[in-house]
C-alpha cells in the first residue's frame, strides 16, 4: 500500500511540474564566422538545462531544445576577413602622361640608364621602358595594401611623350628631369593627362573599361606598354592638334581679311614656312607618332588587342585623326590658294618688267632716230 501511495505522489508530481522553458536568446552561445557546424551542435548542447538533461523525462525533451535552439541561432555571418582580403588585393596604379618635346634621343638615354631598362619584348625601337624598385609610400595610402606591384615605370617615346606609371605627383618631376636631359625641340608648354589602372584579379573578364580608369585582371610589362602606347600616341596628337587648330585660325582671319579689302598682304616666306609646317605635322603624326603602326604585343596576345582597342576607342584616335586630316586639307587648300595668287603676282611682275623694258628699248630707239635725222639735216 505504501509502494502504490509512493508511485501515485511521483505521478502527480510529475503531471504538475512545468515543462522545461524555452532557451533564451541569450544562453545560446554566439558561433564565429569560421565555426564549423559541429562545433555549434557541440556548443548548444553544453548550453541545454541541467535539469532538461538529467531529468526523468528522457532523451526526447532535450533533444527537443536543441533543435528549437538550433533554429533560433543566427545565421553564420559571412567571412568578411576574406572579403576584406580580395579587396585588398585590388591595386590602384596611377598613371601620367607627358608631351615634353618633339624629339628624345633614346640611344642616349639608354645608356645612361642601362641597368634600369626593361629587355624589348619586341622589334620596335621608337620607345624605352625603365623601371624603378623604390616603392613610394604615397601609393600606399590610395589603396595599395601589398607590395607585389612595388615597382614604378617610365615608358619614354622617341617622339616626345613619356608615360609614367606608380609615381606620386611630386616625385614626377624627377622623372621628368631625367628625360629633358636627353630631349630637344623643348616646347613652351607641357601637357599633360591622367589616367589609372587598376589591378583586380577578381574580374571574371580580362578588362573592364570606366571613367578615367580601365580594369585588368593582372598587369604586366607588355600591358604597360600597350596602355603607354595608346596614351603616349593621345597625348602627342593634342599637341598637333593644336598646331593645326593655329593655322587653321590665322587662314581664317586672311580670309575675313581679303573678304573685306580684296588682297592680303602675307610674304611668300611666310606661307613657304606654313606649308613646311602643314606637311611636317602631317608627317608627324602618321610617321613619327606611327599612329597605325600595327602592334606587335597585341597581334601575338587577343588580350592586349582588347586593351589597345578599348583605349584606342576610349581616346578616339581615329576621330581625331580624321578631325586632324580634314583641317591640314582646309589649310592645304587655303595654301594652294594663295600660292596661285602670289604666283599671278610674280607674273604680273614679269610682265610689268617686259613691258618697261619694251617701253625702254623703244624710248632709246626713238632717241636714236630723232639724233640721225637732226644731223642728216
Amino acid at each position: 500500500m505504501g509502494r502504490l501511495r509512493a508511485c501515485f505522489r511521483l505521478r502527480r508530481l510529475l503531471e504538475t511540474r512545468p515543462p522545461p522553458s524555452s532557451p533564451s536568446p541569450a544562453r545560446v552561445p554566439k558561433l564565429s564566422a569560421r565555426t564549423s557546424p559541429f562545433s555549434s551542435a557541440v556548443a548548444v548542447a553544453a548550453a541545454a538545462p541541467h535539469d532538461a538533461r538529467d531529468s526523468g523525462l528522457g532523451s526526447s525533451a532535450y533533444w527537443a531544445w536543441i533543435r528549437a535552439a538550433a533554429e533560433a541561432a543566427p545565421a553564420p555571418a559571412p567571412p568578411q576577413e576574406e572579403e576584406e582580403e580580395e579587396e585588398g588585393l585590388s591595386r590602384y596604379i596611377p598613371v601620367k602622361a607627358y608631351f615634353l618635346s618633339t624629339s628624345i634621343d633614346l640611344k642616349s638615354m639608354q645608356a645612361e640608364h642601362f641597368s634600369d631598362v626593361v629587355p624589348q619584348s619586341t622589334r620596335s625601337l621608337n620607345y624605352i621602358a625603365l623601371r624603378y624598385s623604390e616603392f613610394p609610400p604615397e601609393i600606399m595610402d590610395i589603396g595599395v595594401r601589398d607590395n607585389r606591384f612595388c615597382y614604378r615605370y617610365v615608358v619614354v617615346f622617341q617622339y616626345g611623350s613619356a608615360v609614367l606609371f606608380n609615381i606620386a605627383d611630386h616625385e614626377a618631376e624627377h622623372y621628368l628631369d631625367m628625360i629633358r636631359n636627353h630631349a630637344s625641340g623643348w616646347l613652351p608648354e607641357m601637357r599633360k593627362d591622367d589616367y589609372a589602372v587598376v589591378e583586380k584579379p577578381s574580374l571574371t573578364t580580362w578588362m573592364k573599361g570606366g571613367l578615367d580608369y580601365i580594369a585588368l585582371k593582372s598587369v604586366d610589362t607588355d600591358g604597360i606598354r600597350i596602355i603607354s602606347s595608346v596614351l603616349g600616341q593621345s597625348i602627342a596628337l593634342d599637341h598637333y592638334i593644336r598646331q593645326v587648330d593655329d593655322m587653321v585660325e590665322e587662314f581664317t582671319e586672311i580670309n575675313r581679311v581679303m573678304e573685306k579689302t580684296g588682297d592680303f598682304t602675307m610674304k611668300r616666306k611666310k606661307l613657304f614656312q606654313l606649308v613646311g609646317k602643314a606637311n611636317s605635322n602631317l608627317a608627324d603624326v602618321i610617321i613619327r607618332l606611327g599612329l597605325f603602326d600595327r602592334s606587335e604585343i597585341a597581334w601575338k596576345n587577343a588580350n592586349y588587342a582588347q586593351i589597345l582597342e578599348y583605349l584606342r576607342e576610349e581616346y578616339e584616335l581615329n576621330q581625331r585623326f580624321g578631325s586632324l586630316d580634314f583641317k591640314l586639307k582646309f589649310v592645304e587648300h587655303n595654301i594652294h590658294f594663295l600660292q596661285e595668287v602670289l604666283q599671278n603676282r610674280r607674273s604680273d611682275l614679269l610682265e610689268w618688267g617686259v613691258i618697261i623694258l619694251l617701253t625702254i628699248e623703244i624710248v632709246i630707239s626713238l632717241y636714236e632716230i630723232i639724233k640721225d635725222s637732226s644731223m642728216m639735216s
